[in-house]
């Protein structure tokens, strides 16, 4: 019961993820209808059995104010897998500012990556390129079905076709 469900908006647009049992309240209270559920997984009761919902789609469309997804540490090493942008280590991570800020770098989505203690200090206050370094994935601010892709951990095959968009 801890997978998740993909929750779409009236016009089929991927919103947001939530638990099988608040999928099921919404499908149970008629807010939502089901689109894809689980195959061969059901929830049973003493009486009856329910399919396991995989994807729901409200029965109205809920204006959601997009604020973007937050600039925070965790959701930078979400974007960069926990993994150094520079050799693939995943001990003693750090943020590191692709153009220094003492060279008047930004602290933004295209700026920031993850980078282990080693590699960060070797880098100092250079460049990747003045520092020799190579950089894995040039970063860059992740759209929201891609950070739903993240979140979710494993992905429904059913899911694809509303996050790809």
């Amino acid at each position: 019961m801890d997978q998740k469900v993909l929750v779409l908006n009236g016009d089929y647009t991927a919103i947001t993820l939530c638990s099988v049992q608040k999928a099921f309240v919404l499908l149970y209270l008629d807010k939502a209808e089901l689109i894809a559920n689980k195959e061969g997984a059901f929830l049973r009761t003493v009486s009856k059995a329910f399919p396991k919902p995989s994807i729901i789609k409200l029965q109205r469309y809920v204006r959601v104010p997009y604020k973007g997804i937050a600039l925070s540490r965790h959701n930078i090493m979400k974007r960069d897998n926990f993994e150094c942008q520079y050799c693939g280590s995943t001990k003693n991570l750090t943020l590191d500012h692709v153009m220094p800020r003492s060279r008047g770098g930004d602290s933004s989505w295209g700026n920031l990556l993850t980078a282990c203690a080693r590699c960060n200090h070797a880098k100092g206050h250079k460049t990747p390129e003045e520092a020799g370094l190579i950089v894995r994935q040039k970063p860059k601010k992740p759209t929201l079905a891609s950070f739903l892709k993240l979140s979710a951990g494993t992905i429904d095959q059913t899911w694809h076709a509303y996050l790809n968009n």
